[in-house]
This record gives structure tokens, C-alpha cells and sequence, in this order.
């Protein structure tokens, strides 16, 4: 079988999203009450091993990859860039053989998409992609599955995004063109997003906008989401953050949105910057339902590239 890669959204396809949110659901619902890091009852990646390679911070990547194995009955190992052979030079096609033959899957998180495509290219077993600066599939994956928990529909969603056209925007467009649902991007002049997905998307038949006024971004909204101005890796530029802040999330501008509208982050927050306070604990905030939901939405991956859904 071909080995089956999560580099981006559309390596699944709209139909295997689907599915994987649908198992999501059912899985979670499966452990209330459980211990986390008791295994499945079916434990269906029992003796499995995942790589995670780590060439960026992370907190819920982390965290919720090696939840999501331990709970698939699986396990996990950390790999920091720095203090392996990555870190000295060893090429990413070399790990690829190299991993392949130690461990059943690799994760890894880093900068440019190339690499984890070239780690792909190499590799004998499924790769995923924790992170790069062009997309951040799982954590739309997880996005989703809050946004069908709290009672929303996917097609015909009317998406607002604040800020910063970065990887997560990209996922957020890409799912739009898979899943049918539409998106007005908040953003000033010169931090849009990748126009090849948005092209896409559009194909697809999402109706894709790009505007300049927050309001009419948000205007009318099932779901805003923001991100940080200053993504990891880049200087703390006075000017962005300056062209950002006409952007920022909070209760004047979320007054714009529906009435039962939701707020998505997906963490760390700099708060005052992209949102406030009052917003991000607000009434309409589900970022801590969504932060955990990486774990859930993580499992469906994890047995999609398996070839299990």
C-alpha cells in the first residue's frame, strides 16, 4: 500500500476528513470518565512507536501526540532536533531511512514545508505534519471537530479571520475549498495569505474573500479565529505589530459577529495583542475545548495514515 502522508489537508481529501472528524467524535465520546492516559478499549495502534522530531517550541503538539498514542495504545518518542544527528548536519532524507526502520510513523515539526515534504519523499512510513510555515493540518483537524461539537454544520460555515495571514489561515482556507464553508480574511495589505490555496479553495467552490475592514470581516460570523502577529522564528517587528492592531479580537469587534458566534485561538495567546481578555475567557470562547481536542482530532490522523479509516 502507499504509504499515506498528512502533510496538508488535501492529501486526505474532503471525504476522509469527514470520517476522521466522525471517528473523533465517537472516540472522545467513548472516554468520559477514562484516566488520560489509560489506552482505548480497542487500543488499535497497540505496539506502534511514532517519532515526533521537533525543530520548534511546542506545548500542545507535544503533548497531544504523545496523549493520542499512549490512548491508541501506542507510544511515543521525542526527538529535539537539536540534540540529534539533525542538529549536525545529518541530512532529512538519511533520518527518513533511518527512522523508518526504527519506528512505524514520524511527526515533525518545523519551518520550511519542504523539509517535511523531502522527510515524506524518504520515508517508508507515514509522516505527518506537526507544524510548518506554510500549513498546520492537525490543528485545523482539531478546529473542526470544536466547531461540529459546539453545533455547527460545516457547509455554508461563514468562517472571520483576524490578523496575520499565516500556516494556520492556510489550513483554514484549505479546509474551506474540502469541507464548503466560506471565509472572509481580516488582514492588512501585505500579510495575505498563500495565494495558491486560496485559488484553490476558490475551484472548490469556497467563496474565499480578502478584505481590509475588520467589521466586515466579522460581520455575520459563525466562527472568528486569530492567531499571534509574531509567528515563532520571526523578529518582533514594530511595524507589523502596528499594522495588526486595527485587528485585534475583542468584545466591540465581536459584537459584529452572530449572536452565538464562536472565538477560536490555537494557542499561546498574546493576550492584548490579538485578543483580549475579556474575549478569550469569554462566554464564546472554546479555545480550551479546541486546545484538547488536538488530542482526539490527532487519533483519527494517526489511524487515517494507518490506513484504519
Amino acid at each position: 500500500m502507499t504509504q499515506r502522508h498528512f502533510l496538508n489537508l488535501t492529501d486526505a481529501g474532503g471525504d476522509a476528513v469527514a470520517a476522521m472528524l466522525n471517528d473523533a467524535i465517537d472516540r472522545k465520546a467513548a472516554r468520559v470518565g477514562l484516566p488520560k492516559g489509560q489506552p482505548d478499549a480497542d487500543a488499535p495502534l497497540a505496539g506502534r512507536v511514532l517519532a515526533m522530531v521537533f525543530e520548534k517550541n511546542s506545548t500542545r503538539t507535544r503533548v497531544s501526540f504523545d496523549v493520542a498514542m499512549r490512548q491508541l495504545g501506542g507510544s511515543a518518542l521525542i526527538l529535539d532536533a537539536g540534540t540529534t544527528q539533525l542538529g549536525r548536519g545529518e541530512t532529512i532524507a538519511d533520518t527518513a531511512r533511518v527512522l523508518s526502520r526504527m519506528v512505524d510513523a514520524i511527526m515533525l515539526r518545523t519551518d520550511d514545508h519542504a523539509k517535511v515534504e523531502e522527510l515524506a519523499r524518504y520515508a517508508s512510513v507515514p509522516v505527518i505534519n506537526g507544524l510548518t510555515d506554510l500549513s498546520h493540518p492537525c490543528q485545523i483537524m482539531a478546529d473542526l471537530l470544536t466547531v461540529i461539537e459546539h453545533g455547527k454544520a460545516l457547509p455554508g460555515l461563514e468562517v472571520a479571520w483576524l490578523g496575520d495571514g499565516n500556516n494556520v489561515l492556510n489550513s483554514i482556507v484549505e479546509a474551506a475549498g474540502l469541507m464548503k464553508f466560506n471565509v472572509r480574511i481580516g488582514v492588512p495589505e501585505g500579510y495575505e495569505s498563500d495565494a495558491r490555496m486560496v485559488e484553490a479553495a476558490q475551484l472548490a467552490g469556497a467563496n474565499i474573500r480578502i478584505v481590509r475592514d475588520p467589521v466586515e470581516a466579522v460581520r455575520g460570523a459563525d466562527v472568528v479565529v486569530t492567531d499571534t502577529w509574531i509567528s515563532m522564528g520571526q523578529a518582533h517587528a514594530e511595524a507589523k505589530l502596528a499594522a495588526m492592531e486595527p485587528y485585534q479580537v475583542n468584545e466591540a469587534l465581536m459584537a459584529h459577529a452572530k449572536g452565538d458566534a464562536l472565538f477560536l485561538h490555537c494557542l499561546p495567546a498574546h493576550r492584548g495583542e490579538e485578543v483580549t481578555d475579556a474575549v478569550i475567557d469569554g462566554p464564546r470562547s472554546v479555545v480550551w475545548d479546541e486546545a484538547e481536542n488536538r488530542i482526539h482530532a490527532q487519533k483519527s490522523v494517526l489511524r487515517w495514515a494507518f490506513g484504519q479509516i
